[in-house]
């Protein structure tokens, strides 16, 4: 995963990105970091590696596997152990 912004560095305006677009891409490939873009001061756009976007959205993808799996056990609909365990021929 990338490292947190640095409000000093990482911080840029979107017009700095209109500019040269290509300067913000190398920045966020050589520190790691990814690039927060602001319109009259506000965030509005992170530019980060394509990497760290696919690695974050499997581990978000992840975690909501998992917190499904949790509610179904909490509600009861799981088989019991037993018969999964008879099932996969693991007794």
């Amino acid at each position: 995963m990338a490292t947190p912004v640095r409000s000093s560095e990482d911080v840029v305006p979107l017009g700095d990105m209109k500019v040269n677009p290509g300067k913000i891409v190398r920045r966020v490939d050589e520190t790691g970091r990814p690039v927060l873009l602001t319109s009259h001061g506000r965030g509005v756009a992170v530019v980060q590696a394509l990497s760290d976007y696919e690695a974050a959205q499997e581990e978000r993808e992840f975690m909501r596997a998992v917190v499904a799996g949790l509610a179904d056990v909490d509600a009861g609909r799981v088989p019991p152990l037993d018969e999964v365990k008879s099932r996969l021929g693991i007794d």
